[in-house]
């Protein structure tokens, strides 16, 4: 029986320096580098310490990383059912077009069918024509109604103080 051509496995502590370097990765395609605020510690502790935030998929290729996906559970109050929440899929720009990306997709499925989620979600930047192609041709449909909205910095500690005084606790 011939070798997968791809290797895929749940992510951990040890994987933490290849997590950031494909985060990095990730930001440098998209065009964000100076958004980046993560932290080898930072995905440590989130990742893989007491309360863990996301969970990992590497994706790899003759042994070397070439691709990852970030995910954690959302829930849908219409279905009563929890829901995947793929955070960042990403596959390094010479590891392209031989199948890693449907691999670790396949991969997040099997997951949300045997987490018994109603679906899984993702967003695309605008301007990534080839993922949208991709995606597409996998059967996702994009959601144009939906805007995402992000409350970050300032005015996030600003909104977070502000109840302090209205007597609200929590």
């Amino acid at each position: 029986m011939p070798r997968p051509r791809f290797v895929i496995r749940a992510g951990t502590r040890r994987d933490v320096p290849v997590i950031l370097g494909l985060i990095r990765g990730l930001a440098r395609y998209e065009r964000l580098t100076h958004q980046v605020e993560a932290t080898a510690a930072g995905i440590a502790r989130h990742g893989f310490g007491r309360r863990r935030f996301f969970e990992t998929l590497i994706c790899r290729e003759r042994g070397r990383p070439v691709g990852f996906a970030l995910y954690f559970f959302t829930y849908s109050t219409f279905l009563g059912r929890p829901s995947l929440w793929l955070e960042d899929l990403f596959v390094l720009p010479e590891a392209r077009g031989r199948g890693a990306g449907r691999a670790l997709l396949r991969a997040l499925a099997r997951i949300a069918v045997r987490r018994g989620c109603g679906r899984m979600e993702w967003t695309v930047l605008e301007w990534n024509r080839p993922a949208i192609r991709f995606y597409r041709r996998l059967g996702a449909g994009l959601r144009r109604e939906w805007i995402l909205t992000r409350l970050t910095g300032p005015p996030l500690r600003r909104l977070a103080r502000s109840g302090r005084a209205r007597g609200v606790t929590l």
